[in-house]
């Protein structure tokens, strides 16, 4: 490993391994290292949107993204069996008018095509341009960089090194995170996110006849089993057998926002700079845009502030809209349930209001 570099990027997740790609385009050096010992083996994020499939094409991944996707022109959000409001992408002014559903360890594996990570190498502090390095054999490096990007997720130790703020708070609901195989009687063409009295479901499709499930729960289990799921479908999602399940996962929910997004030499992009519910679908996909912007003003080495100019307000409108989004498709009160309902119902019938939305959800309008 270099011990001199232009850029030192920490963390290899899709913010990371895309701020590499963008370097290298440009011919900017770079070390992009990160603590795990591998990269992600579990699909956790799964929604591309047509946004960032643009700023991708430029980097030569998304036909194959899109190769190995599956294509969904519209979201629809459901009371039980009863359809609200739809969202359709088919309209959209770009290239890819859909949101795209593909896991996120095989986005990973294809923005780490040709790249280089030094895995289970962690960032343990910063002194101006110095990186200290903790390696795999439990030895100490110091590296000097001219600029740092920490791509290190929602407990970002450059953020904390730099001394940067993360304004925010956690959810009291946890969330279900779950791929299964089952029966389903919906197509396979949409999204959709249901409301109950309980709280919310979403169910999406996968590549391989598979269905992503997030779920609001105010204390779910660790790891959700078959039985767990097909509880809440039957309680949220009438329609849905499931006869298997790939992976599952429990979490916590913060909206967070860095209070900066550059100290110095350091930059914040993806999660270290902002978080916030999975609604919509934005985290990876906001972390994919920050890391192109941040790649061309690194390169350029001037105007270094426009960055943050560009990026935060984005951050914090998918933050705020995400936030929205999760209490309405949360609320318990009867009454105010009942009125989500008819107002939703009324504001379905608008086009202006679904391609307002859907230019929301896709960030074209970022």
């Amino acid at each position: 490993m270099n011990t001199t570099t232009e850029v030192l990027i920490a963390g290899a997740g899709p913010t990371g391994l895309t701020l590499s790609r963008a370097l290298t385009a440009r011919g900017v050096d770079h070390l992009l290292l990160d603590g795990a010992a591998q990269g992600a083996n579990t699909s956790r994020a799964a929604v591309i949107h047509a946004r960032t499939l643009e700023v991708l094409d430029a980097l030569g991944v998304s036909d194959e993204l899109v190769r190995r996707g599956i294509l969904v022109p519209r979201f629809t959000v459901r009371d039980r069996e009863r359809a609200l409001f739809q969202v359709p992408f088919g309209g959209l002014p770009t290239k890819y008018p859909y949101t795209l559903m593909l896991p996120q360890n095989e986005t990973e594996q294809i923005l780490g095509e040709n790249v280089t990570v030094h895995w289970d190498h962690r960032v343990t502090g910063i002194d101006h341009d110095k990186v200290t390095v903790a390696g795999p054999d439990g030895s100490v490096q110091h590296v000097r960089a001219r600029y740092i990007a920490g791509c290190d997720g929602m407990n970002s130790v450059v953020r904390e090194q730099a001394g940067i703020g993360f304004t925010g708070a956690r959810y009291e609901e946890s969330f279900v995170l779950a791929d299964v195989a089952m029966t389903w009687q919906l197509e396979r063409d949409e999204v959709n996110l249901f409301f109950s009295p309980r709280g919310m479901v979403v169910v999406a499709p996968l590549p391989g006849d598979r269905y992503r499930i997030v779920a609001t729960l105010d204390d779910a289990p660790e790891h959700p089993t078959a039985a767990d799921v097909q509880a809440l479908l039957d309680e949220r999602a009438p329609g849905g057998t499931v006869t298997d399940v790939a992976w599952s996962s429990r979490f916590r929910v913060h909206h967070r926002l860095a209070d900066t997004y550059r100290r110095g030499p350091v930059f914040l992009a993806g999660d270290a700079a902002h978080v916030h519910s999975p609604a919509g679908g934005q985290g990876m996909n906001t972390g994919i845009q920050d890391a192109v912007a941040l790649a061309r003003v690194l390169a350029a080495g001037d105007n270094l502030d426009s960055y943050e100019a560009t990026r935060r307000p984005v951050a914090a409108g998918v933050v705020a809209m995400a936030d929205r989004m999760t209490r309405v498709a949360t609320v318990r009160n009867p009454l105010a349930r009942s009125a989500r309902n008819a107002l939703l119902t009324v504001a379905g019938r608008s086009s202006f209001l679904q391609r307002k939305l859907a230019m929301n959800l896709s960030e074209l309008s970022a």
